[in-house]
């Protein structure tokens, strides 16, 4: 998808690589059935007044020492968005995880981010149960596909293949250090 020389280049003009990331999708199905949600657990639509709570989870799963400034509060506008979607998950009342998505209508797609779970409460199925949920949400308005952007070989990749995700195509970011 590249000439190889294409990463020399940049070498030489002072960028290096900040990501990589793979942009998978997926055919959405109205006639799709889901599994409930793990035992314990409640799915449900995120509220306005959580959203600061939701955002400080993305905020922990993506930056476990604090996120920089530039970072913080990326989620929130996503509450106040026309084709947005945002769902919490919960054990024992505790908001633990979350995640969120944008409807493309004129597209028919969605567009699934800002998700995140707290430390503890990983590895008990929660992203999944959630990306379930917002891909039930998205057929319901009438979405016929479901994008996701990840890292490579991370955990959130290898939930949204075991979905039916597919990677599109890999993309990277570079980044220049700035002379002062």
């Amino acid at each position: 998808m590249h000439e190889p020389a294409v990463f020399e280049m940049f070498k030489q003009r002072g960028y290096a690589i900040a990501e990589l990331n793979n942009v998978l999708y997926r055919k959405l199905d109205a006639a799709e059935k889901f599994p409930p949600a793990p035992a314990g657990c409640e799915i449900r639509r995120s509220r306005l007044e959580e959203a600061e709570i939701t955002g400080t989870i993305v905020e922990s799963a993506f930056f476990p020492d604090g996120a920089p400034e530039a970072f913080r509060g990326l989620i929130k506008p996503l509450y106040q968005m026309e084709h947005a979607l945002a769902f919490a998950a919960s054990i024992d009342g505790k908001l633990v995880a979350c995640g969120t998505g944008l409807i493309i209508p004129e597209h028919k797609v969605f567009a699934l981010c800002g998700a995140g779970t707290l430390a503890e409460y990983r590895g008990r199925g929660l992203q999944t149960a959630l990306l379930r949920a917002r891909m039930a949400a998205a057929t319901e308005q009438e979405c016929e596909y479901a994008v996701v952007v990840t890292q490579g070989g991370t955990t959130s990749q290898r939930n949204a293949e075991r979905l039916g995700f597919r990677v599109a195509y890999s993309k990277v970011t570079v980044i220049k250090q700035l002379e002062k």
